[in-house]
């Protein structure tokens, strides 16, 4: 399956400004883009584009940005399996002692998945729910009918927390709190932020947007799981992985510089 995924964002910037963009397919998808694209366009440029991997290996773009209006664009075409999530519900919670010293980052307390407020909740629900798949499906189930979509009573601050008392969100929200929840369970959890289109399913009518999922540490490595939507999908595209949104900010600005208009695509190529 051949996927073109893409973004125009757009900024109104009243002074130069420094950023760090995070806005190029995740590395592990390296090998599934086509040659010569994926490129990040900035322009006006206000100097060179400075590519690194951050702490958690994303592909990270620091640059000027020049007073003005500044615009970033991408556009490019990535190869899919075309296969839906990968679901095995054999695979078992690895116990701590056992994780790799990578993953142990992903139990601890983040900006938006308050472990040690959620703990209660946590075991209270799920204690009794077998360590592993089982556990985490069942996380999502609760979140997924606990919270309802919506952008009325959520903002950039929401937390897990905020989330759950609140009732509603988005999927940064829905994911927060899944998150929160697994890691209280001593399952590694970590936040994914990138495209998903509607591939294989009814198109939904709403403007697309960026989407969060998360994936958790089992037996046999990471899988992947989205409270929001709570079933397997296909043509996920990741751009980049972390604690939560607060290290997967798809651009952080070193001083003003509004978003004014906003388009993302993720379509299946015929």
């Amino acid at each position: 399956m051949l996927l073109r995924v893409g973004f125009e964002l757009t900024y109104q910037v009243p002074f130069d400004v420094a950023v760090v963009a995070l806005l190029r397919p995740h590395p592990s998808r390296a090998d599934d883009i086509r040659p010569g694209e994926g490129e990040l366009t900035v322009s006006p440029l206000g100097g060179p584009l400075e590519p690194h991997l951050d702490l958690f290996g994303n592909l990270a773009d620091r640059f000027l940005a020049p007073a003005g209006q500044v615009v970033l664009t991408s556009d490019l075409l990535v190869e899919d399996t075309g296969a839906a999530d990968l679901v095995v519900p054999g695979a078992g919670a690895v116990p701590v002692l056992s994780l790799p010293t990578d993953a142990l980052t992903f139990l601890l307390p983040s900006r938006y998945c308050e472990v040690e407020l959620l703990a209660d909740v946590a075991w209270r629900h799920f204690g009794a729910v077998e360590p592993g798949w089982a556990q985490v499906q069942a996380v999502c189930d609760w979140v997924h009918e606990h919270l309802s979509y919506g952008s009325a009573h959520t903002s950039p601050t929401m937390t897990a927390t905020g989330a759950l008392a609140a009732g509603t969100g988005v999927c940064r929200d829905f994911q927060h709190l899944a998150i929160a929840l697994c890691r209280c369970l001593n399952i590694p959890a970590r936040y994914v932020s990138g495209w998903l289109g509607d591939i294989g399913i009814e198109p939904d009518a709403a403007p697309m947007d960026f989407h969060a999922w998360f994936e958790v540490h089992l037996e046999g490595g990471w899988y992947t799981f989205d409270a929001r939507h709570n079933v397997p999908r296909i043509g996920r595209v990741p751009i980049a992985k972390g604690r939560d949104a607060a290290d997967v900010a798809f651009t952080t600005t070193f001083g003003d510089a509004p978003l004014t208009s906003f388009v993302v695509w993720a379509d299946e190529v015929p």
